[in-house]
């Protein structure tokens, strides 16, 4: 029987036209901290920090509610994707049960 969920979302952005680290984290981290702060999730930049034309945001959440935490991602995938000046150029949802009794690597 099923515990829960655990759901993960990694979008990558790309912006072209920025030219420095400075200008990327400006465009960005507005919309990370907004994201933490509309919904229940756990955000944070995972790759690409050094790179000044790209990056990769990865946001996670937990609930016993499969289709709530599906529906959640996609709402911050949507948000990401309309609230910053950037384009999505890849997506990739995840969600993992906990507590599968079928699986015994889960138990801890």
């Amino acid at each position: 029987m099923a515990l829960g969920y655990v759901g993960v979302l990694t979008i990558r952005v790309e912006m072209p036209w920025v030219e420095n680290l400075k200008e990327k984290r400006a465009l960005v981290r507005p919309v990370v901290e907004r994201l933490k702060v509309r919904f229940p999730l756990t955000v944070a930049r995972l790759d690409g920090l050094d790179a000044h034309d790209w990056e990769v945001i990865g946001v996670a959440t937990i609930s016993n509610d499969y289709g709530w935490v599906q529906d959640t991602l996609r709402m911050a995938a949507d948000y990401i994707a309309k609230e910053g000046p950037y384009r999505v150029t890849e997506e990739h949802t995840e969600i993992r049960v906990l507590g599968d009794e079928d699986d015994p690597e889960d138990e801890l």
